[in-house]
């Protein structure tokens, strides 16, 4: 019982969601309400007054006007129900309609405010798609639930005063009649919020499954090592496992609910019996017992939706749980708010930086120290997994040190305004996004400050080679990327790096550019172009270089080389080759396929 009441801790804030949604549209659907638990009581009372006037009307002609008018009376007050409903429903089509976008927006904008390392976290994916699946449409029921709950509770007060007229214990058998449904109908509903919460990570399988099968950028693979057939098993097995949970669920609440409804009725008509003898032992008139039957009925029904009410309150506070975890979710204060440094002459500085992911044994970087000034082209070095991509998402702030410091401008960047900071920095990561837009787009998304800059896109492209290509496309940079939307063209890998790269280029005022593995898609040639290229461009920015190929590294003014994390050497190309350690062993090893 204290688990049940406390869980409506959230109505409060749904009621608040609603209002703040549209207070037009909530007031009116406020007022609807209540007037449409008002009539069928309302109707009731002039039925009585309708057959007791029809009876008199048969002893006397003179009252044949009066039932007349008791008939138009009770057809206009059934019209107005009909017109409250409708507008009812008018207003919970338009009402859902914005709340679902606000309450989508606040989850895509608490996503917004998230690190890194927080998409990187399973149990928060859980969390958002528990928010997403289902919250949107919960914070409208809930009002609508408290609306109706209002208006049964009017509607039952009514009835309940004309049944007391008849018999307080009319009224206790009213009341009684619905109570066994409820207590079911409330225990199965948080059984069920349970089993949804245990589908979370099933369901994100399923929907990663059905990405693998249909999209267009798995389709390779899928159809060439005909994995197809295998994804589908999977599928289909992750949705026998959760059907057959379902359906045991299901099948559970359907025979209760059966069972303690036809006890419910049972009751009802043993009060409907009670209310025919007593009519026909003359101590109930034929419109009183008509008024009663109706009003039994009515009160009946009102005890069972204003339970059920109260029951899917319960149901719906248990799934905004989900939403208002996950936007209350706490998230670290960004604290810097510097914009500049005390010494723009220093350049960046790594120094004994170390970094553990959440939940891992090992640090991904150990102790990691290195200097780049201004002008300066370094490159890192090592096989897959040694930590070059993590020293870069922890230079743009994506990550946080676990301990060591990292500085720029003789800033440590825990300083920093975390904007100011990546309006300094242009990168290229190795898994970039190939965004479904226009080419100019494309590039624009290096600055959202100049996303629609048609300038800056040329600019750029000329920088980062890609006006080669763009510039034969059907519609310039005007044309659509990707085959996910109509006339989209798809490009070749190499291409692909190139848009990336003048992406990088978008930012004029970033004067620390990142390639990682910027060219792994290009051919040999081609990549000696964007080098030369870059190397030519970059003037007096800072250059961070990730690559496997040595013969791009060898334009660098310093290189690290790290080995599980930790840096194993470093110097210029020529110090490591005379060091004959592990920087001179790959290079060697990576010559030698060239003789």
């Amino acid at each position: 019982m204290r688990q049940f009441v406390g869980v409506f801790g959230y109505s409060r804030r749904a009621l608040q969601l609603v209002w703040s949604t549209n207070r037009w549209l909530t007031f009116f659907l406020a007022v609807l309400t209540l007037l449409a638990g008002l009539t069928p009581v309302t109707v009731a009372y002039v039925s009585r007054l309708l057959v007791d006037s029809v009876v008199a009307a048969m002893n006397d002609a003179s009252l044949r006007g009066l039932a007349l008018r008791y008939v138009l009376l009770e057809g206009g007050l059934v019209l107005f129900g009909a017109a409250c409903l409708r507008g009812l429903t008018v207003c919970q089509y338009l009402l859902r309609a914005q709340l679902g976008q606000r309450v989508n927006e606040m989850i895509l904008k608490k996503a917004l405010t998230l690190e890194l390392t927080h998409f990187e976290d399973s149990e928060l994916y859980d969390k958002m798609t528990q928010a997403r699946r289902q919250a949107s449409s919960r914070p409208l029921n809930m009002v609508m639930r408290t609306f109706e709950m209002i208006q049964n509770a009017i509607s039952l007060t009514t009835a309940g005063a004309l049944l007391w007229a008849f018999s307080p214990w009319a009224v206790a058998v009213l009341v009684a009649s619905g109570l066994p449904a409820f207590i079911a109908e409330a225990r199965f509903a948080g059984q069920a919020f349970r089993l949804f919460r245990w589908q979370s990570p099933e369901t994100r399988q399923q929907s990663y499954l059905e990405t693998l099968i249909a999209r267009e950028d798995h389709a390779k693979e899928v159809l060439l090592y005909g994995l197809g057939p295998l994804f589908m098993e999977r599928y289909r097995a992750i949705f026998r496992k959760l059907y057959a949970q379902d359906r045991d669920l299901t099948l559970r609440r359907s025979f209760w609910g059966f069972v303690l409804q036809n006890l419910s009725t049972a009751t009802i008509y043993a009060a409907y019996i009670w209310i025919v003898m007593e009519t026909v032992a003359r101590r109930l008139t034929l419109g009183q017992m008509t008024m009663y039957l109706q009003v039994f009925r009515l009160g009946q029904g009102s005890v069972s939706s204003l339970l059920f009410s109260i029951g899917g309150m319960y149901e719906d506070n248990l799934y905004l749980s989900n939403l208002y975890e996950f936007l209350d979710m706490p998230v670290e204060a960004q604290q810097g708010e510097a914009t500049t440094g005390p010494d723009p002459s220093d350049g960046v500085r790594f120094e004994k930086v170390t970094f553990t992911y959440p939940g891992a044994q090992e640090p991904a970087v150990r102790e990691v120290s290195f200097h780049l000034r201004p002008g300066g082209r370094l490159a890192l070095v090592g096989e897959n997994g040694s930590g070059k991509t993590t020293l870069i998402k922890l230079l743009t702030r994506l990550y946080r040190p676990s301990s060591g410091k990292i500085t720029l401008d003789a800033r440590n960047l825990e300083e920093w305004d975390l904007a100011a900071l990546r309006r300094r920095v242009g990168v290229i990561f190795q898994d970039f996004v190939r965004y479904q837009m226009l080419v100019g787009e494309n590039l624009g998304a290096g600055d959202v400050g100049r996303f629609e800059d048609e300038e800056g896109w040329r600019e750029a492209a000329r920088l980062g080679q890609a006006d080669q290509f763009v510039d034969k496309l059907p519609l310039g940079y005007r044309t659509q990327l990707g085959r996910w939307f109509k006339d989209g063209r798809e490009l070749s890998g190499g291409q692909w790096q190139k848009v990336a790269l003048s992406r990088a280029f978008m930012r004029r005022d970033a004067d620390i550019l990142v390639l990682d593995e910027p060219t792994a898609a290009m051919d040999a040639e081609a990549e000696a172009q964007v080098f030369e290229h870059v190397r030519q461009s970059t003037g007096n920015r800072m250059v961070i270089l990730i690559s496997h190929r040595f013969s791009t590294v060898r334009m660098a003014d310093h290189i690290v080389v790290l080995r599980r994390g930790q840096v194993v050497e470093q110097g210029s190309h020529q110090e490591l080759v005379e060091q004959k350690g592990t920087y001179a062993h790959l290079f060697e090893l990576q010559a030698s396929g060239y003789r």
